[in-house]
């Protein structure tokens, strides 16, 4: 029981409360968060000026709501971020299955109680984070899930007969009256499933097998869908389609600083060690999930997630977390080889098509991981096929020229600092292009630069890199030919 709250129809008719419907409660409470300057929606990402708005105006339109757009662009997330727009509180018949409104029943048993005990009825508060509801649609779900059925077992132990209406076992959509009712791929749900919606969204009544319930259910439905499931798996059937309000449609942030609030946000940092991640090395993770979005060897129709980019930024932590706990230390500095080890965050998170398929979920992941170093490695260094295109001498001749008259560099996955900045001081063309081209670069960055310009010439086909025993070998194009035809 809610303390100093009514718990008698009696009293709730004297405190003056007013019945509404869902809808009105959340357009009025809208209303009033957006002219008090109270921010909703907090922790959605990007949707300031597109989806947003959108939703915002569904609400005061009173729609029911159908977010239509690919894998991990936060459509459940924003529905369930909805349930802060109900009352903290409404008054319920004590025992009601359906959340029945005292002073607006529609069940029988409400009708009955209230009819018995007048003003004495039982008064119960049910809060905000009990008025939601949500339900993945599979194929496998029923009717009598959602709906409800007649059930034989209420009828043996009331010894009453099947048309009875208290042999009614209420489903997920009755029980979930006056609440926020959220449907995940709806699509995904048989055509016959989708039709028994039809009445509830368009009339609000439910009907049970043969029983003629008058029962108004009062909910604010909200749909989410996959653009990709209207062909793979199924589709939203058209009457239904009709009587939904507003189509949302989402989408993937829409440049790098918004992705890299969004896996900020969400990912998992590690305890016991202080890792410093450098901005160009946010800039890597989320360019692979942006050319992953444009490869040619991965499904555009499904979709690359945002989890992809969050899964990468938590593998490179918990590399370079092993790498300091091998070595003892508890502080740290990311480093590009860190990166080169999301491969494992990649690989689950992509649908490849028939070219990705040849060439191998390997092959694909380190293929995405070059292309977005080179990315951030042209945002710092000059572009290589500019250079070239001119004929003329580029800045990175003196580092070609290096690699072709010394040994092949080994940078081990979890080298010691001392060791790993010997390595890159030992390569002096190094330090003179960072320092040409990066001019106000303290220490941390310049290693990085530095593993960065390896990194980014591999990915423009200027060196050759090998993995072998967790370590990587660059080294010149020539001497790998040569080395290869030996």
């Amino acid at each position: 029981m809610t303390k100093n709250f009514p718990t008698t129809l009696g009293e709730l008719k004297s405190s003056g409360y007013e019945s509404r419907s869902i809808k009105d409660e959340m357009r009025e409470n809208l209303i009033t968060a957006i002219r008090s300057g109270r921010p909703l929606f907090q922790g959605i990402q990007g949707y300031e000026h597109t989806v947003l708005p959108q939703l915002k105006q569904a609400i005061l339109a009173r729609h029911n709501i159908n977010f239509l757009g690919l894998r991990g662009q936060a459509k459940t997330r924003m529905a369930r971020l909805m349930v802060e727009l109900l009352d903290e509180y409404i008054p319920v018949v004590e025992g009601s299955e359906i959340n029945d409104d005292p002073l607006r029943p529609i069940s029988d048993y409400a009708k009955e109680t209230i009819a018995r005990l007048g003003d004495a009825t039982p008064i119960s508060w049910l809060s905000r984070s009990e008025r939601f509801f949500e339900k993945l649609a599979t194929p496998d779900v029923s009717v009598a899930d959602l709906i409800g059925d007649i059930d034989p077992i209420k009828a043996s132990q009331l010894k009453v007969s099947l048309s009875d209406h208290r042999v009614i076992h209420y489903g997920m959509v009755p029980r979930a009256n006056r609440c926020l009712f959220v449907i995940n791929e709806l699509p995904d749900l048989q055509a016959r499933i989708q039709v028994s919606l039809f009445s509830i969204l368009q009339e609000g009544e439910v009907q049970i097998r043969g029983f003629k319930l008058q029962l108004p259910i009062d909910i604010a439905f909200v749909f989410t869908a996959n653009p990709e499931d209207y062909t793979n798996r199924g589709s939203i059937v058209t009457p239904l389609k009709d009587r939904i309000g507003s189509q949302i449609v989402t989408h993937y942030p829409l440049d790098l600083q918004i992705a890299k609030a969004i896996t900020e946000q969400e990912a998992k940092k590690p305890e016991g060690v202080q890792i410093t991640v450098l901005e160009p090395a946010r800039d890597i993770i989320e360019a692979i999930s942006f050319q992953a979005r444009k490869s040619e060897y991965v499904d555009a129709k499904s979709g690359v997630s945002a989890r992809l980019s969050i899964s990468a930024f938590e593998h490179m932590l918990s590399h370079a977390e092993y790498r300091l706990i091998e070595n003892g230390q508890t502080s740290g500095v990311i480093r590009v080889s860190d990166i080169m080890a999301v491969v494992p965050a990649i690989t689950g998170k992509v649908e490849l098509v028939y070219e990705g398929e040849n060439e191998g979920p390997l092959f694909v992941a380190e293929h995405l991981i070059d292309l977005a170093v080179r990315q951030v490695f042209e945002t710092f260094f000059p572009k290589i096929e500019k250079l070239e295109k001119k004929g003329v001498a580029t800045p990175y001749d003196e580092l070609y020229t290096w690699f072709y008259e010394n040994e092949a560099v080994e940078l081990h996955d979890y080298a010691d600092e001392v060791y790993y900045r010997e390595l890159l001081d030992q390569i002096k063309p190094l330090a003179d292009i960072v320092n040409k081209y990066v001019t106000d670069a303290d220490k941390e960055l310049s290693y990085f630069l530095k593993e960065l310009l390896l990194f980014g010439l591999v990915g423009s086909q200027k060196l050759t890199k090998k993995r072998f025993n967790q370590t990587t070998t660059i080294n010149d194009l020539y001497s790998s030919y040569f080395s290869d035809m030996g």
